[in-house]
């Protein structure tokens, strides 16, 4: 059996039409209901920004290996002690 012929070709469901149709219309309703709502929206804007700190803070801290553990160039580091 060629699994080849069966699943290399077919797009994924936001490639096609009925997808991209449904983007489309989610995109155009979240507008509309934005526009509509936007002073409520804008009343919860301070406690949106206070609950995103933690949750970027928790989601970009753990990437890097932590703060503090990235080696200094010798050539930077003699230029520094001088």
């Amino acid at each position: 059996m060629n699994h080849d012929e069966h699943g290399a070709n077919v797009p994924s469901f936001w490639r096609r039409p009925a997808g991209m149709a449904l983007a489309t219309a989610a995109l155009i309703a979240g507008f509309y209901l934005l526009r509509e709502h936007w002073v409520h929206v804008m009343g919860f804007w301070p406690y949106l920004l206070l609950l995103a700190c933690p949750l970027v803070h928790l989601m970009h801290g753990h990437g890097h290996g932590g703060h503090g553990r990235h080696p200094q160039a010798t050539g930077r580091a003699q230029d520094d002690q001088q």
